[in-house]
């Protein structure tokens, strides 16, 4: 299960009750902020969740509403948190923008007190552990180095303790090999193999987070197949595509309609203009994919095999 949090809702500036780009993704001991714009230190102050592992940072591209927080917040866990190194990810555009804002305006010597990694993206895996892997992939926005993210978790098989009791495995590493797949012998001699202790295959959730992106093709509604949740920009309705298109944006109604067209499970829709109501963004969308959210600042959600669940929100 995925924990997603939203920081920032709107587009391009604030609004009275939107900040700009920003969100975390919890997964088991891991914490991404995946965009950062200006404000983003003290939502997450405001949310309650705090500073703490917040060493990975994930930029989908280097537009100022995206980026402008970093400054700022890196400034504050090289003086404030017990944080000795920082990752970010991001199209090599994005860092060259970032890497200025930190080394020349945050740190204008060069040098910060915390290490700080800059990594840049292309296609392909980017992070993964025991229990998921993180991906990166090119998408179509203003300017080049534009990406999305694809948060997968790897597909498991439960350990029955029944049969391995049956069986007579003892309590021990043996049933930790069976769980990695392995074959184990018994002191007595007897072969137990892994498919003796083993459930049906589980698949893994499967979250995709899209920011700003003008165009959607076959190979972006490939990633999004079957995905439990996609997370994707709405700055416009369909009334205004053109103006859309024009500045390389998403409308509801195309929002909607990649997450009909890929078997999505949930649509939960962010980035929008301060031009619209939010019900004008829901209705648009709920029209064509009925189970759509908006998200709203300090929107939580939980992202699940099958199942993606608005929890009270963060804000205290």
């Amino acid at each position: 299960m995925f924990e997603l949090i939203f920081f920032g809702t709107s587009s391009s500036a604030p609004s009275v009750h939107r900040g700009l780009s920003a969100h975390m993704i919890l997964y088991r001991q891991h914490r991404f902020l995946l965009d950062c714009g200006e404000g983003t230190q003290r939502q997450i102050l405001q949310s309650g969740l705090g500073f703490k592992r917040l060493n990975k940072m994930l930029f989908t591209h280097g537009h100022l509403d995206h980026i402008l927080g970093l400054g700022g917040l890196i400034s504050t866990l090289s003086r404030w948190e017990n944080l000795e190194h920082v990752e970010i990810y991001g199209g090599r555009s994005a860092l060259s923008r970032i890497s200025n804002l930190l080394f020349k305006v945050v740190f204008p010597n060069g040098r910060s007190p915390v290490q700080i990694d800059l990594h840049p993206l292309r296609r392909g895996e980017i992070f993964s552990d025991d229990h998921f892997t993180l991906s990166a992939f090119p998408v179509s926005h203003r300017g080049a180095d534009c990406f999305g993210f694809l948060f997968e978790e790897r597909d498991r098989r439960p350990f029955l303790a029944e049969k391995a009791d049956a069986l007579g495995v003892p309590f021990g590493p043996e049933r930790g090999q069976l769980v990695k797949g392995e074959a184990v012998t018994l002191a007595n001699g007897r072969l137990i193999h892994p498919d003796d202790v083993l459930g049906q295959i589980i698949p893994g959730t499967k979250y995709v987070h899209i920011g700003d992106i003008g165009r959607i093709d076959g190979r972006i509604e490939a990633i999004c197949r079957d995905a439990d949740a996609l997370v994707i920009e709405s700055t416009y309705v369909d009334e205004e595509a053109d103006l859309a298109r024009q500045f390389g944006h998403m409308t509801a109604g195309q929002a909607a309609r990649l997450a009909q067209k890929a078997n999505v499970k949930t649509l939960i829709l962010t980035h929008l203009s301060r031009r619209y109501f939010e019900r004008d963004i829901r209705q648009e969308a709920q029209a064509i994919f009925p189970h759509t959210f908006v998200a709203r600042d300090f929107d939580h959600f939980q992202i699940s095999r099958n199942k993606t669940k608005r929890l009270k929100k963060q804000q205290p």
